[in-house]
């Protein structure tokens, strides 16, 4: 049977850029919002950039792209972020797919016994019915989201959250993420953290950010171990 390192004991995962690529449904639903409200409409590639740290900050960026100004009024950026939130309740699921390696990787992280979580600074009014949709919210033990703006990573709470209800300790969970703040987050709470790189943070970003190691596919961490290094572990396939 596979297993992690002896330390881990359970496994949770970023949604958005880890689990599911969401930037269509995101910037269709953006677009949107920026045509009633007059703006500009964004490449969907651009769009991606901008995705992360919850439905505020990505409203606030879109907008600031969208218009070419640093600042943006408060109130308008109070009217878009319940625009956005409506217009994307809509349409959550019409075209976000789950990555590839994500089903393959979780099911063999399940029959080695580790539990899962997911962790993600959506609102559960997004993040469950899009779990639900992309038929992963069954393999997860628990679901943890950013209902309260402060808990949003790199906020450690989250994540303090998840050890707590899948019952280790920070040291025993492993965290996949797509961004600097999921690492952040995790080294806030001194858990391993794996980063991917083909979510939405350029893979020179991620590397600054200095996970424990950076993947290309999901299924690169269902086989891997420690392997000291000067100055970073860095975690390596084993057999």
């Amino acid at each position: 049977m596979l297993r992690l390192v002896e330390c881990i004991e359970a496994v949770a995962f970023d949604l958005d850029g880890t689990l599911i690529d969401t930037a269509p449904d995101l910037a269709a639903a953006a677009n949107m919002m920026l045509s009633l409200l007059g703006g500009r409409p964004l490449p969907e590639g651009c769009i991606r950039a901008l995705i992360g740290d919850g439905v505020d900050s990505f409203v606030a960026r879109v907008l600031v792209e969208s218009r070419g100004r640093s600042n943006v009024d408060p109130a308008l950026r109070a009217t878009a972020t319940t625009l956005f939130a409506r217009l994307y309740e809509q349409q959550l699921s019409d075209r976000s797919r789950v990555f590839p390696g994500v089903v393959s990787a979780l099911e063999v992280l399940a029959n080695a016994g580790l539990p899962l979580g997911c962790v993600t600074n959506k609102e559960s009014r997004f993040a469950i019915p899009l779990l639900e949709a992309s038929g992963l919210r069954a393999r997860f033990a628990t679901t943890v989201c950013a209902d309260h703006p402060e808990d949003r990573k790199p906020n450690p709470n989250m994540l303090l959250a998840a050890c707590d209800q899948l019952g280790v300790e920070p040291r025993q969970l492993l965290y996949v993420g797509d961004s600097p703040s999921d690492i952040a987050a995790a080294r806030a709470v001194k858990c391993r953290v794996v980063a991917v790189s083909y979510g939405y943070s350029a893979h020179q970003v991620l590397a600054a950010a200095r996970p424990d190691s950076i993947v290309g596919c999901l299924t690169r961490i269902t086989m891997i171990g420690l392997r000291p290094t000067p100055g970073v572990s860095e975690l390596r396939v084993i057999s």
